[in-house]
């Protein structure tokens, strides 16, 4: 059962029969961030009802509980005779609103009268990795009880990493042998520890564990999590050198193929190395790695790299002399965000096997 920590604060409306002080929105279910809608008014929990609801006040209620965005939801009749006979009704939200209590005030009608309310939320929201500059690698947090918490390393193992990566919708997890990185502890609440996953699970919250708050850690045994579809790019030599791209685990070469002044712009820019820069065509530096892209065509519209069309990751047509290689117009002013997994000790081999990072 997930409930939100955040005051609802409805304060009666003229038209109202009802207010909500003090109150907190759950989904009551069998997995966090879906379930039953329930909202705490005068001391007990009561259901909200299908009726007048949309998408809009879903999509505020997953936000509110830290869910991410709404799935979908649908009506059910059934009843449970431990709750209150008093369902709520009402609630009209723009859809900006931090909570609830910021919607219009809902109204009271008999739970007999109509059907109750279940939300699933995409859940995404409720897990991050943060630390690398991308969404599909760094240090694993968990929200929980209106606050972002990290998780502790006991028990932890490749099928929970792959758990994680699943869940954010960045393919698998890559093993600790193939990514040396390191992304720092975290602070405020260790949430979680002895995490046991099957590595089926489509959740981190269908993993058992020690429970809420409940661990014997420091922050020093915080996990991180680098998944196969978190991407980097590097100049082999600073702010100038042969292209390389990071992708599923290992480091591989860009071709030079319709390749025109704005992908070396985008380049150049996205690692702090200036607005513009020289481009021409060599041999690999990566003798063995893969050409994980070729004929990559950045748009002036383009803000990433992984923005431009290009080829599919692997395909190419690209001739053993045709790598890129970019000189970039500045020297680097500090280290880029984005410099976190350039190791030159990476593997060169294409892998898809799990990584966790203690």
């Amino acid at each position: 059962m997930l409930e939100s920590s955040a005051l609802v604060n409805l304060l009666d409306a003229e038209n109202s029969s009802l207010a909500l002080h003090d109150g907190l929105v759950r989904l009551s279910g069998e997995r966090q961030c879906e379930g039953e809608l329930e909202v705490f008014l005068h001391q007990v929990w009561r259901r909200v009802l299908l009726d007048s609801w949309s998408l809009t006040e879903s999509s505020v209620v997953c936000r509110q509980l830290g869910c991410g965005s709404v799935l979908n939801f649908y009506g059910s009749s059934s009843s449970s005779p431990e709750h209150s006979h008093e369902c709520v009704t009402g609630f009209q939200c723009s859809g900006s609103e931090a909570h609830l209590g910021n919607c219009s005030s809902p109204q009271t009608l008999n739970c007999s009268s109509t059907q109750q309310l279940y939300i699933t939320c995409l859940g995404r929201g409720s897990i991050r990795l943060v630390g690398s500059g991308g969404d599909c690698a760094g240090r694993l947090e968990v929200f929980h009880s209106g606050s972002w918490g990290t998780v502790c390393d006991d028990s932890w193992d490749i099928k929970d990493a792959h758990v994680v990566c699943r869940q954010l919708q960045c393919g698998v997890a890559l093993s600790n042998q193939q990514v040396p990185a390191w992304f720092g502890p975290g602070s405020g609440h260790i949430w979680l520890d002895e995490v046991e996953c099957e590595g089926n699970e489509t959740s981190l919250w269908s993993c058992s564990s020690s429970g809420w708050g409940k661990h014997d850690c420091n922050h020093k045994e915080d996990v991180g999590v680098v998944c196969s579809e978190f991407k980097e790019v590097r100049l082999s030599e600073g702010c100038e050198g042969n292209v390389e791209v990071f992708y599923n685990g290992s480091w591989g070469n860009v071709c030079w193929n319709q390749m025109d002044r704005d992908t070396v712009s985008l380049i150049c820019q996205e690692l702090n190395c200036g607005r513009s820069g020289l481009l021409s065509a060599s041999t690999p530096r990566l003798k063995s790695a893969p050409n994980w892209l070729d004929k990559v065509t950045c748009r002036p519209h383009d803000s990433s790299l992984w923005h431009c069309p290009s080829l599919a990751w692997g395909q190419n047509d690209c001739k053993g002399d045709e790598v890129a290689t970019i000189t970039c117009s500045e020297q680097k002013s500090h280290v880029s965000p984005q410099s976190y997994l350039t190791w030159s000790t990476f593997p060169h081999q294409r892998q898809s096997s799990v990584l966790l990072l203690f």
